[in-house]
């Protein structure tokens, strides 16, 4: 198993772990992304980049962040999506991709590392906990959708 940047390719398999995420998470009719775009925005705009752990040649977890900025901060990394598929969990690979995505923020110099976790999402909740994350139960989320 290896931990390594994302590659143009890579993008149909993470399209399809963000898809066991989205079913994971009970909204998998709120998936309206395409592998197409998400190609387009790692690899062509660069509006977002991904890790992925693999094994064997099979991508079976991945991490998607991108760079965002918070005006008492400055800039920040927000991990938009972490995830490892359930028979590959309790091995430590979730762990490796967590850590690898703090290294590359603190690559990045940013001054913080922002993400959201379901507050039913125990499993998720008690993984951050053992990575010493603070869980702000102060902040409600907002949200806009444009179609």
């Amino acid at each position: 198993m290896k931990i390594r940047e994302a590659r143009p390719g890579d993008e149909y398999e993470i399209y399809n772990l963000i898809c066991a995420l989205a079913a994971y998470e009970k909204a998998s009719e709120q998936v309206n992304n395409t592998p197409q775009q998400l190609g387009v925005d790692l690899f062509k705009e660069k509006i977002c980049s991904a890790i992925v752990a693999e094994d064997e040649g099979r991508i079976i977890g991945f991490s998607l962040y991108y760079i965002s900025y918070s005006s008492w901060k400055g800039k920040c990394l927000y991990l938009e999506d972490f995830f490892v598929i359930p028979e590959k969990r309790k091995m430590g690979i979730g762990e490796k991709l967590f850590h690898k995505t703090k290294e590359i923020a603190k690559e990045l110099r940013v001054s913080r590392m922002d993400w959201q976790v379901l507050e039913w999402n125990d499993l998720a909740i008690n993984f951050y906990k053992k990575q010493q994350a603070i869980l702000d139960p102060e902040w409600v989320n907002g949200r806009l959708f444009f179609e």
